[in-house]
């Protein structure tokens, strides 16, 4: 019989409340209370490079850029000086799958925030003088990325993971397929994916839940409801593949991975379990450990999940001395190895489970974090699981099922590798 505790009764959270309403239009507003006097809002569109056209690569990272450059009743130098000059920050990014327009402020600007997303977000006109600029910014950030072989190298994996499927081309296009974007694209793009049942509108502040909602109402319900109607295509698993590449660099860089489980796999908390024992951000994961502490083989080591709706990937990264990369990857697969042909002892699930749980904790304490972890939460699976829901969780996994999983996604048969040197 196990001598230690569960990690439900070892971290009391206590109760956790979040409100959701959805609009008329199938917009969903996701809000929490907090005592702070900073609030944190986010527009979510469920849209992202993987929803490109071949044609169309770049052309969602574009739209988040330009966006913000003109509405049918505001110059670019409004929005962008809107929340600026009562102190508050406006920014975006863009990812695989999703959009996201947020903002902070102090909590009596919730209204002009949201004034302000609703018009860039429906009213956008994506002015050709801006456009233009626009493209010249991204290419710049193309190439300051390429710059960076350690950044590159991720992309070019994906590529080579999932071969010619959306989601194996990067998120910022090239400086040939930005040439070939015309206004009439981003126009398309929008109608083609902008779905109000596709969007969440995440809020993190001091008001009453009723003035949400009626803000909500004043500023996001009344454009037409447009369900989507065809879901994302799933990519096929490609075969393995081991490749290395000649770069002139200093340093050999490396990636070993496969791919994993997407947000609707329900061992999906295992996986970033083992994730987190092996190379995620704590000083004491194996790989740093064993790779760094021990041996001083490389400076960076880390492994990394990311979930996309239907897929993800699993992956290793180092960068180290060329004359030292076989040694490397050596240690890495041994770990790998261990853990699917090892069970974990009582101690070490419970020590493991429990430094997830503390990073987990610190994180969502950042409010903007949080708003942006309910945000996405809410888009993908229409819930918010708080902490004691995910502690409750990894309760129920045992270090059989850790193996099990180990020996899925860690299958040496399935592992590719990409080599930098």
């Amino acid at each position: 019989m196990s001598r230690v505790g569960k990690i439900s009764h070892e971290f009391a959270f206590g109760e956790f409340n979040y409100f959701v309403h959805t609009l008329s239009n199938g917009i969903r507003i996701v809000y929490t209370p907090t005592n702070s006097p900073i609030a944190y809002t986010a527009f979510f569109i469920n849209a992202g490079s993987r929803d490109e056209l071949l044609q169309e690569h770049g052309l969602a990272h574009l739209i988040e850029h330009v966006i913000f450059k003109g509405t049918s009743k505001r110059k670019a130098h409004h929005i962008i000086g809107r929340m600026e000059i009562v102190g508050g920050e406006l920014n975006a990014y863009t990812t695989k799958e999703e959009t996201c327009i947020h903002a902070a402020f102090i909590n009596k600007y919730l209204e002009r925030a949201w004034d302000l997303m609703a018009d860039i977000v429906f009213h956008a006109s994506f002015p050709e003088h801006e456009l233009k600029k626009e493209k010249s910014v991204i290419i710049d950030e193309i190439n300051s990325f390429r710059d960076n072989p350690a950044e590159v190298i991720f992309d070019d994996f994906d590529q080579r993971l999932f071969g010619d499927e959306a989601l194996g081309r990067n998120i910022l296009g090239t400086p040939e397929s930005l040439s070939r974007l015309e206004r009439l694209h981003l126009l398309q793009f929008v109608e083609r994916n902008y779905h109000t049942d596709q969007m969440v509108v995440s809020v993190v502040g001091n008001y009453p839940f009723i003035k949400v909602v009626k803000l909500a109402q004043k500023y996001f319900e009344n454009y037409p409801a447009r369900i989507r109607d065809f879901n994302r295509k799933k990519p096929q698993q490609k075969p393995p593949f081991n490749i290395t590449l000649q770069k002139n660099l200093n340093q050999a860089h490396c990636v070993v991975g496969t791919q994993a489980y997407g947000f609707d796999n329900p061992r999906r908390l295992a996986l970033l379990l083992l994730n987190d024992l092996l190379g995620g951000p704590g000083m004491n994961s194996r790989l740093n450990i064993e790779l760094r502490e021990r041996r001083a083989f490389a400076y960076n080591i880390e492994s990394s999940c990311v979930s996309y709706s239907d897929t993800g990937i699993f992956s290793v990264y180092f960068g180290c001395h060329a004359d030292k990369l076989d040694k490397c990857l050596s240690v890495i697969h041994k770990e790998l190895d261990q853990l699917r042909n090892k069970r974990l002892s009582d101690l070490q699930l419970h020590r493991a489970k429990r430094q997830l749980m503390g990073q987990l904790a610190m994180s969502v304490e950042n409010n903007e974090n949080l708003m942006l972890a309910m945000g996405k939460s809410i888009l993908v699976y229409n819930h918010f699981d708080s902490l004691t829901d995910v502690a409750q969780k990894l309760d129920n996994i045992d270090a059989g099922e850790l193996m099990e999983v180990a020996n899925e996604i860690f299958n040496p048969k399935l592992l590719s590798t990409l080599i930098y040197r």
